[in-house]
């Protein structure tokens, strides 16, 4: 009991750096690219998404990161294709309308996640990269940073595909996430 007590005054103390931003919607990038028929890549983003983090300037890092993306507002430029992405085949979005990323620790460029998409939850780990901080002309402090990383998709129920019959599928299971974040000061 002594020793959580302990931990949580850490937790505390190190968090009185930190200051809150929120994601600054107009200069994020939620990104993704996938194999499409084993010869090329489909790339997409999430058009409405929202999340807080807490940046600690003066160890420039991440204490806190949590973000949720709007399944419908998937976009690969076809709408076609969109549609077919927010079936049950997909993202079954309509079941399933969120996706959420939570940060649970960062140790230098690895960031290690809570990602739950289609219900189901996997700790994943992100290559972080560090953008710090910085006073925009505006006057808006500003914070920003870069994640990257691969999932199977199948870890996250979504399965479908389609053999070809030169041998192959139509969709690849390997997917890589980009996040491109910036977000505005809290006051």
């Amino acid at each position: 009991m002594k020793f959580k007590i302990f931990i949580a005054v850490i937790l505390t103390a190190l968090s009185l750096n930190a200051q809150s931003f929120k994601v600054d919607t107009s200069h994020t990038k939620v990104g993704f690219k996938v194999k499409h028929l084993m010869i090329s890549n489909v790339v997409g983003h999430f058009e409405e998404f929202n999340g807080m983090f807490d940046y600690d300037e003066k160890k420039g890092t991440l204490t806190a990161f949590k973000g949720e993306v709007k399944v419908n507002s998937i976009d690969t430029s076809i709408e076609k294709r969109d549609n077919h992405l927010r079936s049950a085949d997909f993202f079954d979005a309509q079941k399933f309308p969120i996706m959420t990323l939570e940060m649970l620790s960062i140790d230098g460029e690895d960031m290690i996640a809570n990602l739950t998409i289609k219900g189901i939850t996997k700790k994943v780990e992100f290559e972080f990269e560090n953008g710090g901080s910085i006073v925009a002309p505006n006057g808006v402090k500003k914070a920003g940073f870069s994640l990257e990383t691969k999932i199977n998709r199948k870890d996250f129920g979504l399965n479908w595909n389609k053999v070809l019959e030169a041998g192959g599928v139509v969709v690849g299971d390997i997917v890589r996430i980009n996040l491109e974040i910036e977000g505005d000061a809290i006051k």
